[in-house]
């Protein structure tokens, strides 16, 4: 983990300074000192974490020589494209930061994930060979856990909580929370991922993590006000969002996914800063549940 956070360290550093020398590079590296302990990056070190950060993660860092040797990466692409390293590469960075300034924590406000780290651990390791995982289940609403296997397709990280989608013993693609696990192990029998499997293009058309309700993608509109556009537009809710027209008291966005529950509760979240145009079926949840939500306090 320590060498990982040195090449993350040196990746990042190089990306937001565009173009770098090793002189201006061993400096910064001195100056960070929970990682180098004040002690320079010596050019052989410094090569070495070049040829290691290309064999694991396929990311090139080139030397410039016409104007000075400043170190740059070469292929920025293989990372603005690959949204599963790119928010590796940016979370190791971030806790390189916050690691650089420990003395700060009681400034420094984070939200906990309740997700078992050693279940994630478990499944992935059984994910990298295929292996079924066999779990102890508890859903919120039972006062015990059920145990059953799963073949584990893919995980998710959703609004600070992990998630692991898999067939189960039933035959059933089911989404499991793994704050809701309570034992993970990973068995012997292996299984075959689908080979039409993908996950991305699996979760392309759903919000969050409710799956399988019967819901159906559609176009959706909706209107944010002046205050709230700024958000979506530097936050979108989903991959398919499309600014449609700004009017400057307001911006209408298209989106295209199944309005499932955790739609709903989004869009609740923000309150009257967003207004749902179509389609009228959804305009008329959305009513419903603004109704109720009155009847709790309307006697206020």
């Amino acid at each position: 983990m320590n060498q990982l956070q040195k090449y993350t360290w040196l990746i990042d550093t190089i990306r937001r300074a565009g173009k770098i020398s090793h002189k201006d590079l061993s400096n910064k590296w001195e100056r960070c000192k929970d990682l180098s302990d004040c002690r320079p990056l010596h050019r052989a070190t410094f090569n070495r974490w070049r040829d290691a950060i290309y064999e694991q993660f396929g990311i090139m860092i080139d030397c410039q020589k016409v104007g000075g040797y400043l170190y740059y990466i070469a292929n920025p692409e293989d990372i603005d494209e690959d949204k599963l390293k790119k928010w590796m590469l940016d979370s190791f960075a971030v806790g390189n930061a916050i690691g650089e300034n420990l003395s700060l924590k009681g400034r420094i406000l984070v939200d906990e994930i309740p997700s078992g780290r050693d279940h994630l651990t478990t499944i992935l390791e059984a994910m990298k060979e295929n292996r079924i995982v066999e779990i102890a289940y508890r859903p919120f609403k039972r006062s015990h856990s059920y145990t059953f296997t799963i073949e584990p397709y893919c995980v998710k990280l959703f609004e600070n909580r992990w998630y692991v989608l898999g067939r189960n013993n039933r035959g059933e693609i089911k989404i499991y929370g793994l704050d809701r696990l309570e034992e993970t192990r990973a068995t012997d029998a292996t299984f075959k991922l689908p080979k039409d499997f993908d996950a991305a293009e699996f979760f392309a058309t759903y919000f969050g993590v409710v799956i399988g309700d019967g819901t159906k993608p559609e176009r959706i509109v909706i209107r944010a006000n002046e205050d709230h556009k700024h958000y979506l537009r530097s936050l979108p809710l989903h991959s398919s969002q499309r600014e449609i027209e700004d009017c400057g008291e307001y911006a209408d966005f298209e989106l295209f996914l199944a309005p499932t529950y955790d739609f709903v509760m989004k869009l609740l979240q923000v309150g009257s800063m967003i207004e749902v145009i179509s389609p009228e079926s959804l305009r008329k949840t959305m009513k419903g549940w603004i109704s109720e939500m009155y009847e709790l306090y309307r006697n206020v």
